[in-house]
C-alpha cells in the first residue's frame, strides 16, 4: 500500500476547504456515569460489499488497515443492512427503527417520524458525551452533496458539531472514462449516480475522503481526554469511482480483473421486480468496461481503506485504543457483476450483506457467524457504554456475541429494497424475498446452503410451497410487529 504525505502547509490550505457547522447543545450534558465509559468510533463506507475486503476473502483487493482492525475484534459474516440503498438504511441505524416503522423509505432526515425520540449519537450526546460526524452519517448525496458540501438529510440534534468534507468527485483532474451508457466512448465523464472511473492527479488529500481522514484525525487529539462518540463517513467506494492514481496499478491492466460467473438464463426463473435497476445491459457496459469497472471500484476501496488507516493511527497516538470502541461496517452492499447485475437496490446477498467489524478493548479477535443487523448496533453499543438502552428502539443487543461468537441472537435477518416493494427474510437455510406485502411482484426463495450464490429461484417449485408458505406467514408476522402503534411514533 503507498502512503501519500504533503507539506504541513498545503495539508492546512485543503483542510480549509471543509466546510464546518456547530451545533450547540441546548440542554445541559448530564454528568458522565462513573463505570466503564468507552468512546465509540464509528466508521462507516459508502456502498461497500463485503466481498471486496481481503479480511472477507478478497484475493485481489487487498485492504491491509481494515484487516487489522478485523484481526483485532469480531467479523461477522452474517450482517444485514435493513434498506438497501442509502437512505432508508442509514435512517434506521441511527433512528434505532425499522424503516417502514418510521416511514423512512427514501432520502430525507428520520426526525419528523421520531419526534423527540434520541438518534444514536444523540442518545449518547445526552449522557454527556461529545457527538461529531465528519462527512456522510445520515443520507448525504453523493456525487453531488460531496461536490457541494452540504448537510444532506443531516440530523443537527444528534452533533455537537458536524463537518462535510468538499471534494472535486468526478471533476478530479485525471484520467477519466464513463462505463455507462457510453458504447462508442464519446461521452467524457461525467456526474450523477453514474459509473465512471478517474485516475486522479494528486494525493490523497485533494479528495473528500483523504479530507474526512485528516479532521477525524485532528478531532480525536483535540477530545481525546473527555468521551466522545465520532462518525467517520467515508464516501467511497461509491460512484464515481475517484481515487489518486498511485492506487490504480494493482488492478491494471484492467483486462486481468475476473468478472463473476456468467450462466445463461439467469433471470428467467426470477419475477421482473428481481432484476436489478442496473445490469450490464441496461448500462450499455462491454466486458471491457465491467472489468474497468470492477478495477475502478477495488481502487476506490484500497484507497478508503488507506484513510481507514490514518484514523485508526491516530486513535494508537493519542493513547485511545484502550478506551475506545471501534466499528467499521458500510450502509449496505454492492453488485460487481454477480448475476449481471451491478451496483446496489437488490435484495440478493451482495446487496443486503454488509461488513462489519466491532472491536472492543479487552475482548478477545473472533469470527461470528450469528445472524445481525445494523440495527442492532445503537443497543448494543448503549451497553457496552454502560448507558441505558432507550425504551421501544427496535434492534437487539449483541453484546453477549462479543464474548461468545458461537452464540445466535435472531432467527432470521430483515432487509427491504423499497424502490423495488421488496422484502428479504434471511436466515442460515434460505433466502426469502417478496415484491409488494401481497406478494403481487413475485416470490423469490433460495436454499443459501446448497445453492450460496442464489442462482435457482425455487418459489413455484411444488416441493418447496411448505417452505414459502412458512416464510410468507413469518413476513407478515414481522411487518406487524414493526409497525404496532406502541411506539408512539407519528403515522
Amino acid at each position: 500500500m503507498l502512503h501519500h504525505t504533503s507539506p504541513v502547509a498545503f495539508i492546512i490550505a485543503l483542510l480549509s476547504t471543509i466546510v464546518v457547522h456547530s451545533t450547540a447543545t441546548l440542554e445541559a450534558a448530564p454528568t458522565v456515569k462513573t463505570d466503564t465509559q468507552y468512546n465509540v468510533l464509528f466508521v462507516i463506507s459508502d456502498d461497500l460489499t463485503y466481498t471486496a475486503l481481503s479480511c472477507y476473502g478478497n484475493k485481489v483487493c487487498a485492504t491491509p488497515n481494515i484487516d487489522k482492525l478485523a484481526a483485532r475484534g469480531v467479523r461477522f459474516t452474517r450482517a444485514y443492512c435493513q434498506g438497501t440503498y442509502c437512505g432508508p438504511s442509514r435512517a434506521s441505524f441511527m433512528s434505532g427503527y425499522y424503516p417502514h416503522a418510521i416511514k423512512s423509505l427514501g432520502y430525507a432526515s428520520p426526525r419528523r417520524q421520531m419526534g423527540d425520540r434520541p438518534t444514536w449519537a444523540q442518545h449518547f450526546k445526552s449522557n454527556g458525551y461529545y457527538t461529531a460526524r465528519v462527512s456522510k452519517i445520515f443520507h448525504m448525496g453523493v456525487p453531488g452533496g460531496i461536490e457541494k458540501g452540504n448537510d444532506g438529510a443531516d440530523d443537527p440534534r444528534s452533533w455537537t458539531e458536524r463537518f462535510n468534507s468538499k471534494g472535486p468527485e468526478w471533476k478530479a483532474p485525471g484520467d477519466g472514462e464513463t462505463l455507462e451508457n457510453n458504447p462508442d466512448g464519446k461521452k467524457p465523464a461525467v456526474g450523477g449516480n453514474t459509473f465512471v472511473v478517474v485516475e486522479a492527479d494528486g494525493d490523497d488529500l485533494v479528495h473528500s475522503d483523504g479530507k474526512t481522514a485528516a479532521k477525524a484525525v485532528d478531532l480525536i487529539h483535540k477530545h481525546k481526554d473527555k468521551p466522545f462518540w465520532l462518525g467517520v463517513g467515508f464516501v467511497r467506494p461509491h460512484v464515481p469511482f475517484v481515487a489518486p492514481k498511485s492506487y490504480y496499478p494493482p488492478f491494471k491492466p484492467y483486462s486481468k480483473m475476473v468478472l463473476p460467473q456468467k450462466i445463461p438464463g439467469d433471470w428467467d426463473d426470477i419475477p421482473r421486480a428481481g432484476i436489478n435497476y442496473k445490469t450490464s445491459k441496461n448500462m450499455k457496459m462491454d466486458i471491457r468496461r465491467q472489468k474497468k469497472a470492477v478495477g475502478g471500484y477495488y481502487a476506490s476501496v484500497a484507497y478508503m481503506d488507506a484513510q481507514v488507516g490514518k484514523v485508526l493511527n491516530a486513535l494508537d497516538k493519542a493513547g485511545l485504543r484502550d478506551k475506545t470502541i471501534v466499528i467499521f461496517t458500510s450502509d449496505h452492499g454492492y453488485h460487481l457483476g454477480e448475476h449481471d447485475f451491478w451496483a446496489k437496490v437488490s435484495l440478493r446477498d451482495e446487496s443486503a450483506g454488509v461488513p462489519l467489524i466491532i472491536s472492543v478493548p479487552g475482548k478477545k479477535p473472533a469470527v461470528c457467524n450469528s445472524l445481525v443487523e445494523l440495527l442492532d448496533l445503537y443497543p448494543t453499543l448503549s451497553k457496552l457504554c454502560n448507558l441505558d438502552i432507550p425504551k421501544n428502539i427496535q434492534g437487539k443487543d449483541i453484546s453477549k456475541l462479543l464474548d461468545n461468537p458461537k452464540l445466535e441472537v435472531r432467527d432470521a435477518a430483515f432487509s427491504v429494497a423499497p424502490m423495488r416493494k421488496g422484502f428479504l427474510l434471511r436466515d442460515h437455510n434460505y433466502a426469502y424475498i417478496q415484491y409488494r406485502e401481497n406478494a403481487s411482484g413475485g416470490i423469490e426463495l433460495f436454499d443459501v446452503k446448497k445453492d450460496p450464490h442464489q442462482y435457482t429461484n425455487l418459489a413455484k417449485n411444488p416441493e418447496y410451497q411448505a417452505v414459502v408458505q412458512k416464510y410468507k406467514a413469518k413476513l407478515v408476522d414481522k411487518l406487524r410487529k414493526l409497525r404496532t402503534n406502541d411506539l408512539g411514533l407519528r403515522y
